[in-house]
This record gives structure tokens, C-alpha cells and sequence, in this order.
């Protein structure tokens, strides 16, 4: 339940205290007959003890813009426990605080905030209808805290469909960071990658083995006057230089 008594201060400061004992009064005995909140504007049908009819009184605020809410939004599904109350029908303790963090103010607190008319045309301003409709209207947000969001733009159905999507973005995030890093390679005991390759210069081949001037002859097969023939060439073969 959200704290009332700041947002109804602001107009019982306005010491028109007999106005608004009669709109008290009046709205406890029913004769505000009806009363619709849409975005950014209150309106209800008064009609008091003394009145033959009924009167149209209407309260508006600015509703928030999409930043605005953007950012209400994000605060309040950051916090698992204001979603929860919210998604149960319950304003949350300390929602305005969520607010008031964005830069924002929940419930008009100035009277810069509100513009009010009423068809009786009576002055001054408020009258007793309007009164009325600011006492009625603060015991509907406590039979039903979706209606100031409703005032600011936001309605039940937005806001809890919103905050559904961010919670379970927030849930995905929450699993993704919970997954461990996997192991380096140094963790692994593989050693250190700039160990295994070295300075990135492959190794030298090894030379190639000298082969003998006189090995023809032995892959060659024995001529037909006999092996003398390969032995008497031998000599010759060594004597040849040796190519590196």
C-alpha cells in the first residue's frame, strides 16, 4: 500500500479546510457515483446532499513518457520482490522509493502537477466535488494499487506484461553469468600455450646425409665381363669430389 497521506497533504494545504471536511464527508457517504482513471486523467460524477445534480469533476497529471517508464520498469524488475507483489495484486513497500530513483514522483506532490476543473464552476477551486473525487480516488488506490500506475500511463495489463518480459530477461542473464569459465590451458595443465609453440620459429632440418661417389656402382648390376670391371672403376669413382 502506497503512502497516501503526502499526496492528499498536498491539497488539504490549501487551507480550504471546511472544502474539503465536506468532500471527505461526501465521499465517505457515497455520493461520488462513479469514478474512471485512464492515462493522465481522473474523472467522477459528484453529486453532494445539496446538490439537484450530479457534477462532472476531473483531476489530470502528466502520465509518464517511455524513458520514463523505461526506466521504472527496469528498477522494479531488478528487484524479484516487487515483481512478486505486483504480479499478486499488492503495491509494494517502498515502490516509491523505485521512483524517486528514476526522477520520478509516483503520486502528484505539487499542485504545479495537477490541473483540475469541475462543471459546477464554483470558486474557488477545488470545490467540494473535487474534494470529493481526490478522497475517493486515494481509497480506489487502496483497493486497487494498478490504478495510479493506470493515471501515469501504465496499465495493468502493460505493466505486468512488461515486467514479466524484463524478470525473465534478468533470469537468463542471472543462469549465463553462473556458468563457470572454462578452464585455460595453463589450468589444464597443458603448460603455457607460448611454451608449447616456442618462439614461433620451426626447428632446423638436420643435414642431409653425404652419399658416397662409388654408391652407383653397388645399385648397378655386375657387367658382363665380371665384377673386376666394378672394382677396377672404384678407385675412380672415389677420387670424384663430393657434392654438399
Amino acid at each position: 500500500m502506497t503512502d497516501l497521506q503526502p499526496f492528499l497533504g498536498t491539497f488539504e494545504s490549501l487551507r480550504l479546510g471546511s472544502t474539503f471536511s465536506r468532500g471527505r464527508r461526501d465521499a465517505r457517504n457515497g455520493h461520488v457515483r462513479s469514478l474512471t482513471i485512464s492515462s493522465s486523467l481522473v474523472v467522477a460524477r459528484v453529486r453532494g446532499p445539496e446538490d439537484a445534480a450530479a457534477f462532472r469533476s476531473r483531476i489530470a497529471v502528466r502520465a509518464f513518457g517511455a524513458a520514463e517508464w523505461s526506466r521504472a520498469e527496469d528498477a522494479l524488475a531488478a528487484e524479484a520482490r516487487y515483481v512478486a507483489d505486483l504480479l499478486a495484486g499488492r503495491m509494494p513497500p517502498g515502490v516509491e522509493r523505485v521512483f524517486a530513483e528514476a526522477g520520478l514522483s509516483l503520486l502528484p506532490l505539487s499542485l504545479d502537477d495537477v490541473a483540475m476543473d469541475c462543471t459546477c464552476e464554483r470558486w474557488p477551486m477545488p470545490c467540494t466535488h473535487l474534494a470529493a473525487t481526490l478522497y475517493e480516488l486515494a481509497r480506489s488506490f487502496d483497493s486497487d494499487p494498478f490504478g495510479v500506475f493506470t493515471w501515469r500511463g501504465r496499465t495493468r495489463e502493460e505493466l505486468l506484461d512488461r515486467l514479466r518480459r524484463l524478470r525473465g530477461a534478468v533470469a537468463v542473464t542471472q543462469q549465463i553469468d553462473a556458468i563457470p569459465e572454462p578452464p585455460s590451458p595453463a589450468d589444464a595443465g597443458l603448460g603455457d600455450v607460448a611454451d608449447f609453440w616456442g618462439s614461433g620459429t620451426p626447428p632446423a632440418a638436420p643435414p642431409p646425409a653425404r652419399t658416397r661417389p662409388d654408391a652407383l656402382l653397388d645399385q648397378l648390376d655386375p657387367p658382363p665381363l665380371g665384377d673386376d670391371l666394378v672394382e677396377k672403376l672404384r678407385p675412380a669413382y672415389l677420387a670424384l669430389p663430393v657434392e654438399d
